[in-house]
């Protein structure tokens, strides 16, 4: 039977140990001319301008700060400050003003992200846990929703790729997602190379 999941992009579901799962955010600045971001998108940094920008398609080697979880500025067309899940692109705020992305950013933090493909059983789906991996449709999003595309390339899940952007942790147990012969099902992740971790990385994977 199908599984209920769309891509919904990653969505935060806890801290490593027994740390308190707050899912807080910090604040970042965002470009007036940047591509859009969607809630839930990945996000890296855009070092000569001190901004964040919307992950790779796959991910593949990028240095990420974190999730993407809304947005303030200031409307270009109304003057009225605005709270969004999305950052709409360029033209959309009045760039008198700062606009302001909130990142779920704490290298701690696991996520809940759909995968894309199929595995044979759930004894296959296991075998994936502690494997990296990357994502697919990373850079893409649903502009009526403003929820990302992202899902999990479940085909590149492997053992010695320190460049795949998440890392798998387990499986989220959900009765409407437990089909693993059919895409949807839902896996842990964790960042694999954060941004934050690593400075001498961050400044090798300048764009």
């Amino acid at each position: 039977m199908a599984n209920a999941n769309v891509a919904f992009g990653f969505k935060p579901v806890g801290m490593h140990g027994s740390s308190p799962a707050t899912q807080g955010t910090s604040q970042y600045f965002i470009a007036s001319d940047a591509s859009a971001i969607f809630q839930g998108s990945p996000v890296k940094a855009e070092l000569t301008g001190g901004t964040i920008q919307i992950g790779s398609a796959t991910g593949n080697g990028d240095q990420l700060v974190g999730v993407f979880a809304g947005c303030e500025f200031v409307d270009a067309t109304t003057g009225k400050l605005r709270f969004s899940n999305t950052w709409p692109g360029s033209g959309s705020a009045n760039t008198n003003f700062d606009i302001k992305g909130f990142v779920y950013d704490d290298p701690s933090q696991r996520f809940i992200i759909a995968s894309d493909g199929t595995n044979t059983d759930r004894a296959t789906a296991k075998a994936d846990i502690f494997k990296t991996a990357d994502i697919a449709s990373g850079a893409s999003g649903n502009t009526t929703t403003g929820i990302s595309s992202a899902v999990l390339d479940i085909s590149t899940a492997e053992d010695t790729d320190t460049s795949n952007v998440v890392m798998i942790l387990g499986i989220h147990e959900d009765v409407t997602n437990a089909d693993h012969s059919a895409a949807g099902v839902s896996y842990i992740v964790k960042i694999n190379n954060h941004a934050s971790v690593s400075y001498t990385h961050l400044r090798a994977h300048e764009t």
